[in-house]
């Protein structure tokens, strides 16, 4: 493991980044501001190296970062409607800073924050934050810690545990955009992609899901069989129009206590595969629909739409909200763990 001093904060603490790399030549980097990813950069077949992963040049521009390249995004990931909740009787509010809704925790997300490495060697890191009761309008006191470790089979494993003193949420998600040909090589519409799952989601008309669960077998959204990205992106389906292409949450199946293979992409042209594991309930799958063609990405890259593609393993999108579905809750004194795996292969 490597560690390096990067740059400052606005307040004035070092931020450090952290390499890993295994015997096959993947390495990956982390930031301890917001236990973001830095880097992923994997070999394909040929030995060719590429970072497949979007994101900055310049620590400065991970202090906004709106389209959250490479965040790890905690408490609660993806959207909630109306930016309120009621838990135990009791109604909370959150920021808005979605329109009316609050999303990926709001304005001051802890992937905006400094974290804590409580432990760090060859093989893995250990990143903490203690969350004091209604930061960022969620109640209780609760310590977060988000394990990195890279395999010698090329998976990078992230593992997340909350532990509150009181019943709230806890919806983690990570939000790195993978462009399997390498950040900065255009857009992602030839990925090939399979998910396992035959429904949705649906969304309204302020991408909020609202209870409507809809089978997407036969329409522009399914990739129950590998299909390319850019086939149905533009479709006129209702639903993609409203997401301006995939920003919706796909259901999946998880048998008890497993860690099964959901959803992978495979890049044709340089041979490199996705695979992504998960044991949470939905994986939203988001191609980048609104990236600022104004963001200077690594190594002077122009990033435009649909240049990465997000496997976003969550709960459903508002579903604290929504009495059909599972809900984030982490129940006081109960710690939560939750894994999801990336792992890169050579098709």
């Amino acid at each position: 493991m490597k560690k390096t001093i990067w740059g400052q904060t606005r307040g004035g603490e070092d931020v450090s980044v952290y390499t890993l790399e295994n015997e096959n030549g993947m390495e990956v980097s982390f930031m301890d501001f917001g236990a973001n990813v830095r880097t992923i950069v994997v070999p394909n077949a040929k030995g060719e190296k590429a970072d497949v992963t979007l994101g900055f040049d310049k620590l400065e521009d991970y202090f906004e970062n709106p389209a959250f390249y490479g965040c790890c995004v905690t408490p609660c990931g993806n959207r909630i409607g109306g930016a309120s909740f009621t838990l135990n009787g009791t109604t909370y509010q959150l920021d808005k800073n979605d329109g009316e809704n609050n999303l990926h925790s709001g304005f001051d997300p802890l992937a905006r924050r400094m974290w804590q490495v409580k432990e760090a060697d060859d093989h893995h890191i250990v990143f903490t934050y203690e969350k004091k009761d209604m930061d960022m309008g969620l109640p209780g006191n609760m310590t977060i810690t988000v394990t990195y470790t890279l395999t010698e089979d090329n998976a990078l494993r992230i593992e997340y545990r909350g532990l509150s003193d009181q019943d709230t949420l806890f919806n983690p998600t990570n939000h790195c955009y993978f462009n399997l040909a390498g950040q900065g090589k255009g857009d992602v519409l030839d990925h090939m992609v399979w998910i396992d799952a035959t429904e949705i989601t649906a969304v309204n008309s302020h991408m909020i899901p609202e209870g409507t669960v809809l089978n997407i077998v036969g329409t522009p959204m399914d990739f129950t069989k590998e299909t390319a990205l850019g086939k149905g992106i533009g479709a006129d389906f209702e639903q993609l129009v409203i997401g301006n292409g995939y920003d919706h949450n796909y259901i999946l199946t998880i048998p008890k206590g497993e860690i099964p293979l959901v959803a992978s992409a495979y890049d044709p042209k340089s041979g490199r595969k996705l695979e992504v594991y998960t044991d949470r309930p939905g994986v939203q799958l988001y191609t980048g629909n609104y990236i600022d063609t104004a963001d200077e990405g690594k190594d002077g890259a122009k990033y435009a739409p649909r240049h990465g593609v997000c496997f976003e393993t969550q709960f459903p999108p508002n579903a604290i909200n929504v009495p059909t579905f599972p809900h984030p809750v982490a129940k006081a004194g109960e710690e939560v763990v939750t894994t999801t795996i990336y792992k890169f292969v050579n098709a």
